[in-house]
C-alpha cells in the first residue's frame, strides 16, 4: 500500500528520475522558464525549491550539496550568483506554474515553470495593477447614469466655491459690525 506517500514517481525508476530532475532544474536555472507537463512541473518544483533556498547561504558546503543534485557546475554559480541575489528576500515560493493546456499528440496537460522574479511581463503588470485603485461592478452605465454622475460632479463644484462665498459673506457682516461701534 501507498498510503500517505505524496511523492510523484512520474513512471520511472529511481536514477531515471533523479537525473531527469537534475537535467530540468539545470534547464530552468540557466533558463529560468521551461515548458513542460503539469505532472513533472510539479515534481520539479519540489526539486528545486530546497535547492534555492540552499543557495541563500552561499558557502563551500551549500555549494557542495546543490552540486550533488544538479552536477553542473555552470547551473550551480548561476544559482549561487545571481538567482540567490535576487530572491534573497522571499521566504519560499520561488517558482509559478502556468498552465496552457493540452498536447495535440497525447493530451497531457502542458504549462511553464519559471522562476518568479524573472518574469518582466507579470513584475510590469503587476505594478500599474497595483496602483490602480477602482471599483468593479456587474451594472452597465447608462446614459442616465452619467448625466447623473456629471451634476454630483457639478454639485461638488459648487459646494466648494460655496464655503468661500459664505467666507466673503461673514467678512461682511463682521466688517458691518466693526463699522458699526
Amino acid at each position: 500500500m501507498r498510503h500517505r506517500k505524496k511523492f510523484n514517481h512520474l513512471g520511472r525508476k529511481s536514477a531515471h528520475r533523479k537525473a531527469m530532475l537534475a537535467n530540468m532544474a539545470n534547464s530552468l536555472i540557466m533558463h529560468k522558464r521551461i515548458k513542460t507537463t503539469v505532472a513533472k512541473a510539479k515534481a520539479l518544483r519540489m526539486y528545486v525549491e530546497p535547492l534555492i533556498t540552499k543557495s541563500k547561504d552561499d558557502s563551500t558546503a551549500q555549494r557542495r550539496v546543490v552540486f550533488s543534485y544538479l552536477k553542473n557546475k555552470e547551473a550551480v554559480s548561476e544559482l549561487f550568483r545571481e538567482v540567490a541575489v535576487k530572491i534573497g528576500e522571499r521566504p519560499g515560493g520561488y517558482t509559478r506554474i502556468l498552465k496552457l493546456g493540452n498536447r495535440i499528440g497525447d493530451n497531457a496537460e502542458m504549462c511553464y515553470i519559471e522562476l518568479v522574479d524573472y518574469n518582466e511581463g507579470m513584475l510590469s503588470a503587476s505594478k500599474p495593477a497595483a496602483e490602480k485603485k477602482t471599483r468593479r461592478t456587474r451594472r452597465k452605465k447608462s446614459s442616465g447614469e452619467t448625466a447623473a454622475v456629471e451634476t454630483t460632479v457639478a454639485e461638488k463644484e459648487d459646494a466648494k466655491s460655496a464655503p468661500k462665498a459664505e467666507d466673503k459673506s461673514t467678512e461682511a457682516s463682521s466688517d458691518e459690525n466693526n463699522a458699526k461701534e
